[in-house]
């Protein structure tokens, strides 16, 4: 008991120097503040950016590979002029893919066209055309909150109907329900009969923002588009037991070799690009953004942690004659050093308080389409480090003044 009530009057006794001496507090803490933000803020927008660009990729698909003719490219010397002249991926190679390949759940045709006017009546809207085969729902979501999805015979049939995203919805049917009408794509006539739920632009549209997206059947796609460019991009999604995809990945690459009629000899004409490797890739970037996180905001901490080391020195000097007295009454070295101890790190603590507040008011600026969230793991991090420069800061003149001799102590002035 009665080292708790020693800890609690050092814990007070540091409180009121520090209330004492606002302004000398106030500006010892800027440094501690300051290295904070820098650290804390660095790490909540790169963790906010990983999430939002995870979140992206995660839109197209999980557990898939894309065999299309240019490899996708992160960092180093992109090397085209050996892929420009490969054969692009047709719509007979996915129909024989579709036939072959065991290992698949579900093998996908698809292809884009950006920035193609839909009208209805007078509305019209910019979208992007999208024609997929019947199982692209197996290789991304396809949230339909009104209507249905594809049947088999649209799909085979080729027949214009749609999945509208929900600006479109909006803007070429507004206060109306969409399903069952009809707008126009490139003068052809299109049965709406579904609409995505509105989901909002993320950092990446990887495929599209699905709120100005038009999904058709591949088939009705290829009428309007592939008399001018006749290439897709074949998606093969693997089964949820198969963590590496490797044994799909070979089948994948065999089929193709003995479609295409390549020799053992002969390089793949065709690129197997994966989610997993634009992940990697975007960890290693953010890895080197953290890093350089520690070190902005490690120059900051270290001046703060200087300037509290200062502080205490004074505090020290400044409160000899007292340490003399509370000695000379009978109080332990340790009451002595927790006094100072607790001084150095209630002003670290509150710097790193100020500095997370500011990063959680930085979280309700609106970045674009960032949504920018403090974790609970960055406020820890936060008041750990907070914790450790006030102690390292604070120890040195805590034994000084621990150490004191009380008569000597008593005599300065």
């Amino acid at each position: 008991m009665k080292f708790i009530r020693q800890t609690y009057e050092s814990f007070r006794f540091a409180w009121q120097a520090l209330r004492s001496n606002l302004l000398r507090t106030t500006l010892s803490l800027l440094g501690v503040t300051i290295g904070i933000f820098a650290i804390i803020a660095v790490f909540t927008i790169v963790d906010s950016l990983e999430r939002n660009i995870k979140d992206s990729l995660s839109g197209i698909g999980d557990k898939v590979m894309y065999i299309q003719k240019w490899p996708w490219g992160f960092g180093g010397e992109y090397q085209w002029w050996k892929y420009f002249q490969r054969p692009e991926p047709s719509l007979d190679e996915f129909k024989f893919l579709s036939e072959k390949l065991e290992r698949a759940q579900a093998v996908v045709a698809m292809d884009f066209r950006g920035q193609v006017t839909v009208k209805n009546g007078n509305n019209s809207i910019l979208a992007l055309i999208q024609g997929t085969s019947f199982e692209y729902n197996k290789i991304s979501e396809v949230p339909v909150e009104q209507g249905r999805y594809f049947s088999q015979q649209e799909i085979d049939a080729a027949r214009n109907v749609s999945i509208i995203g929900a600006d479109i919805a909006e803007t070429l049917f507004p206060g109306q329900d969409p399903v069952g009408k009809e707008f126009k794509l490139n003068g052809l006539k299109y049965v709406v009969i579904g609409v995505q739920q509105r989901k909002g632009a993320s950092l990446l549209d990887f495929g599209g923002n699905p709120d100005t997206k038009c999904l058709i059947p591949i088939g009705a796609f290829a009428k309007m588009y592939h008399s001018v460019y006749p290439s897709i991009d074949i998606a093969v999604k693997g089964f949820e037991t198969d963590e590496g995809l490797l044994e799909l990945e070979s089948e994948v690459r065999g089929v193709m070799r003995a479609r295409r009629g390549l020799k053992p000899m002969q390089d793949d004409n065709f690129a197997l690009n994966r989610p997993e490797a634009a992940a990697q890739a975007i960890s290693g970037l953010f890895a080197v953004l953290t890093v350089a996180g520690w070190v902005i905001g490690s120059f900051s901490i270290l001046v703060g942690g200087f300037g509290i080391a200062n502080i205490m020195f004074v505090s020290v000097k400044e409160r000899t004659n007292i340490i003399g007295i509370q000695k000379s009454l009978g109080a332990k070295n340790y009451v002595i050093l927790f006094q100072f101890l607790f001084e150095a790190v209630f002003l670290s603590l509150i710097g790193g308080g100020v500095g997370i507040l500011l990063v959680y008011l930085l979280s309700f600026m609106k970045l674009g389409s960032l949504e920018i969230i403090l974790s609970p793991a960055n406020i820890l991090l936060g008041i750990g480090v907070s914790s450790i420069i006030g102690t390292v800061s604070g120890i040195l003149p805590a034994l000084v003044a621990a150490r004191l001799d009380p008569v000597i102590a008593i005599r300065s002035k």
